[in-house]
């Protein structure tokens, strides 16, 4: 007979960190990088060091270097010096999924310039291709004008959350 005993707290962040890892890498994001941030948002601190990563995750430094990396490009973490010491250590915000939706201008606006820029190069606005890229030009940027209004109602609502 296998006797069981009570998964510990520890045992049932880990199992939240791969569920939503999974979750994440199942829409479109790096497997890593999926489980990094699940990590970091599971903690209550919100933040770790590469190593602490590294054994919560089971993989390797370079592993963990590669998955922060992706993470701080888009946003979703970011870096800090622990106080007094030489490591760094890697945060996530409480209100991290605001701070990435937010900031779609620094992520769109690269793209809709080389669209903008596109819809000349494959003919103008008359062609089939360059219809496309115009269009594509004018959802993103409605999607950015849009996330203007959605920050305001959400400051607002986060607000009467307290």
């Amino acid at each position: 007979m296998v006797t069981r005993t009570a998964p510990t707290p520890e045992d049932e962040r880990a199992r939240f960190v791969e569920r939503f890892g999974s979750s994440l890498t199942a829409a479109g994001f790096p497997r890593l990088p999926a489980r990094v941030f699940a990590c970091l948002l599971a903690r209550d601190s919100g933040t770790l060091t590469a190593a602490e990563l590294g054994e919560a995750l089971a993989v390797s430094p370079a592993a963990v270097s590669g998955a922060v990396r992706y993470l701080e490009t888009t946003r979703m973490i970011h870096r800090e010096r622990e106080p007094g010491s030489r490591r760094d250590v890697f945060v996530v915000a409480d209100d991290a999924w605001h701070d990435v939706m937010i900031n779609s201008s620094a992520t769109y606006g690269p793209i809709t310039a080389t669209l903008r820029e596109g819809v000349g190069l494959v003919g103008g606005r008359r062609t089939p291709a360059g219809h496309r890229l115009a269009l594509s030009v004018e959802f993103l940027e409605f999607i950015t004008e849009e996330m203007k209004g959605i920050a305001t109602r959400w400051e607002e609502r986060r607000a009467r959350l307290g």
